[in-house]
């Protein structure tokens, strides 16, 4: 089967002829439905060689879902044809987080040459995917693989951002979404479903907060303008809430910015800038935090929002051998939602 994989550190990725794989033990092959196409994938093929530790080649697509195809011996609980959602992160499955279904904070992580599928390992650009472990598949009740690919990521990933801070996102309370693509509309969804918070979008691009105000955003504002239009909602104070889906030094500086004291500042883009944190930096008890991906509960309580109709993904399906072309536009901002690989129609 042709499989879309980064070949050489640097490099655009590209398609190789590779062997369906065997399900061994406790593993299980799934037919791929859809592949959501992450800018994640783009900085993968950007890094300098022994930036991660991943051995090449491997098939990229770290957001996947699909029909069970094959189960391997002491696989219990799944059949042929079981629509499931692919949790993204691969752990050990063995520590204390893995145990609790925090895969993407794995104690063993830096032990091992690979992240998950997609990330070290074959993911799903291709028409069958081999996932070592039924632990790391969620159940699909009435949801297309190949619209719901992107839950994986993209959504897990910002209810994850969002959730540590509901606490703080009351009535009456603001918070702020910096870059409204693929990440940031399921952030601004998330925001609008769980919070009473009013809901800011950021951006450069007047077409996406748009889609951001379609999405549930209350205020969409261009990036030159938002810090003085937050400080102006929230009468001088800042936002409880600001999470910067970019992480450039621009972003960052309008994240602080807008921030309040004893607020959130959560950084999710991986854009390569810094945030100086110190006195007269940042606001007083303002906490400033990274976070990675979501836990495993955390993505079933995801797709539990997506299956009562609360939050949606937009997709843009691209037929496989098309996908180079996709993460063209990509890279130019040219993708509304999510761009997602269909290897099997």
């Amino acid at each position: 089967m042709k499989a879309y994989s980064l070949m050489q550190w640097r490099q655009p990725a590209a398609f190789r002829e590779v062997e369906v794989p065997e399900p061994g033990p406790g593993e299980v092959l799934l037919k791929v439905g859809g592949a959501g196409l992450c800018h994640s994938d783009l900085h993968l093929m950007d890094w300098e060689a022994g930036t991660l530790d991943y051995r090449l080649p491997f098939t990229l697509g770290h957001e996947n879902a699909g029909w069970v195809e094959k189960t391997g011996a002491g696989v219990t609980g799944l059949r042929a044809g079981d629509p499931v959602l692919v949790a993204g992160h691969w752990g050990c499955g063995r520590c204390h987080r893995c145990r609790q279904g925090m895969e993407n904070y794995c104690e063993r992580q830096g032990q091992m040459p690979y992240a998950g599928g997609g990330l070290g390992r074959d993911g799903g650009l291709a028409p069958y995917l081999l996932v070592p472990s039924s632990r790391l598949l969620v159940p699909l009740e009435g949801l297309d693989p190949r619209q719901a690919a992107p839950l994986a990521d993209a959504a897990l990933t910002s209810y994850h951002a969002i959730k540590r801070s509901l606490p703080l996102l009351g009535a009456g309370s603001t918070a702020v979404i910096i870059g409204v693509g693929g990440l940031g509309q399921m952030g601004v969804q998330v925001l609008h479903a769980l919070t009473g918070a009013r809901v800011v979008a950021v951006d450069t691009s007047p077409r996406k907060l748009e889609i951001a105000r379609r999405d549930g955003a209350d205020e969409a504002v261009l990036a030159d303008a938002a810090v003085e239009r937050v400080r102006e909602l929230t009468h001088g104070r800042g936002a409880e809430l600001v999470v910067d889906m970019v992480g450039t030094e621009g972003t960052l500086q309008l994240a602080a910015g807008m921030a309040r004291t004893l607020g959130h500042l959560t950084v999710v883009g991986l854009g390569g800038g810094t945030l100086p944190v110190g006195f007269f930096r940042v606001p007083y008890e303002c906490s400033v935090a990274t976070t990675y991906w979501g836990s495993i509960p955390e993505l079933m309580e995801v797709v539990a929002l997506a299956e009562a109709g609360r939050i949606r993904t937009q997709v843009e399906l691209v037929p496989l051998e098309h996908v180079a072309d996709a993460y063209r536009r990509l890279r130019a901002g040219a993708i509304e939602g999510r761009a997602v690989a269909t290897p099997n129609g």
